[in-house]
């Protein structure tokens, strides 16, 4: 008997290990649990957690797989921020202040009156025509100036209350001489300096001065000439000279 007795405690030994043995396994798999606010809104997309959100809450620090995997989660990179650019500014344009002249086409639009809205172009005299009103002098006036003019007249027996606007069409052209391979007049482009018109009458001769050129500027008041570098802005009905070197 006492043979048997030793056996049936080796046995019952045996079994208390291997239950305390699983019983440690199924706590050791027992790991921290994370919550989160799900966060499927686009603002959350694209800018991150919003203002006022709840954290998430860990619970219990412990190890295991969850713990394991919580951890390669927390080492993910961080989400890239977006960024957005200011739209950019419209081109500055000097229409307001611009006079006109000989050359300058105009877009004259008068609401409500088809036959008289219409595109026309400065005669040599420095006047537009148009129906109804005949002939309008348009030199040396700004385009809200000579919208005044036409609103005035149209009121002086054609419409009772006028609405005009007019508006730059396209500049009178500039003109270059001298030593350029194709000397000749050019339409003019908005911010266009000596430079640029030099570009578009084919660039220098062999024999031009490339330093300085020579511009003659028209006003209302009379013309002037002046020396200038290269880089010098350029208005409409300039007349670029690029002279000769001497050595």
């Amino acid at each position: 008997m006492a043979p048997v007795r030793v056996a049936r405690a080796f046995r019952l030994s045996i079994l208390a290990a291997s239950a305390a043995l699983a019983l440690g396994g199924c706590m050791q798999t027992v790991g921290p649990v994370a919550i989160a606010q799900p966060r499927a809104d686009l603002d959350s997309m694209a800018y991150g957690q919003p203002y006022g959100a709840p954290q998430p809450v860990v619970v219990a620090d412990g190890g295991g797989a969850i713990n394991a995997l919580r951890n390669s989660f927390a080492s993910s990179p961080a989400p890239v921020p977006v960024g957005y650019a200011a739209p950019m500014a419209a081109p500055v344009r000097y229409d307001a202040s611009y006079h006109l002249d000989a050359g300058d086409k105009l877009r004259v639009v008068v609401y409500g009156q088809e036959g008289l809205t219409n595109s026309y172009a400065i005669d040599a005299g420095g006047s537009i025509t148009m129906p109804l009103i005949g002939a309008v002098p348009a030199r040396g006036r700004t385009t809200a100036g000579l919208a005044g003019e036409i609103g005035a007249r149209l009121r002086n027996g054609y419409i009772r209350e006028p609405s005009v606007a007019v508006e730059i069409e396209a500049y009178r052209p500039f003109f270059i001489l001298g030593e350029v391979s194709a000397p000749g007049q050019y339409p003019y482009v908005p911010s266009m300096t000596v430079e640029s018109a030099v570009a578009i009458a084919g660039g220098f001769s062999p024999r031009a001065k490339r330093d300085v050129v020579t511009v003659t500027h028209t006003e209302a008041g009379g013309a002037m000439r002046a020396v200038v570098p290269l880089g010098t802005p350029l208005a409409p009905g300039d007349t670029v000279f690029v002279g000769e070197r001497w050595f």
